[in-house]
């Protein structure tokens, strides 16, 4: 049903879903339980949302802190971003380090991003649509996140749109981790 696409940090992959296209459109399963948990995606889908961005948005890099902390499984639905998972796990063999990855929604491309990892992307597309499937409930006492520039990423642009909140986060180097 899925392939999976491993990438350079430790739990995080690609997933591409079967895209069934006919005279009619397409028909895609983007969930089914049974073969996440197979791949060690245990933890339910409690919450979903979606984004809308237009080029140039970044947003990011996002996380929930313990107790509230989440598995996301990203998927782009319209468009094409830079995808940006940063590991944030102090025991985590690739702790500090990020991968960068090319979602699009025409292959309805998803990124799984484990608890302890933050999250972010930059819009390449005119328009780009996100959904979120998470394992906890969002509480903003525990929202938090890292700095969009200050952990090496090379992000396509140096001047992209980020909203107050992402520009106030705080620096990488100063990040003390909870994962």
């Amino acid at each position: 049903m899925f392939d999976q696409v491993p990438t350079a940090l430790s739990g995080v992959f690609m997933l591409l879903p079967i895209v069934r296209k006919d005279e009619r459109g397409s028909f895609t399963k983007l969930y089914h339980a049974d073969c996440f948990a197979q791949m060690g995606m245990n933890r339910p889908v409690v919450e979903q949302y979606v984004t809308s961005s237009h080029k140039g948005v970044l947003r990011g890099l996002h996380f929930q802190k313990p107790p509230h902390d989440h598995d996301k499984l990203v998927t782009c639905l319209s468009g094409e971003v830079l995808d940006v998972v940063l590991d944030l796990r102090r025991q985590s063999p690739t702790y500090g380090q990020h991968c960068c990855l090319r979602l699009n929604g025409e292959a309805r491309m998803q990124v799984f991003v484990p608890s302890g990892c933050a999250h972010g992307f930059y819009t390449l597309s005119d328009q780009a649509e996100l959904l979120y499937s998470v394992s906890s409930v969002y509480n903003p006492e525990y929202d938090d996140g890292i700095l969009w520039h200050s952990a090496g990423i090379d992000w396509p642009n140096q001047f992209p749109l980020v909203s107050q909140r992402d520009q106030e986060f705080q620096a990488f180097a100063d990040f003390k981790s909870e994962f």
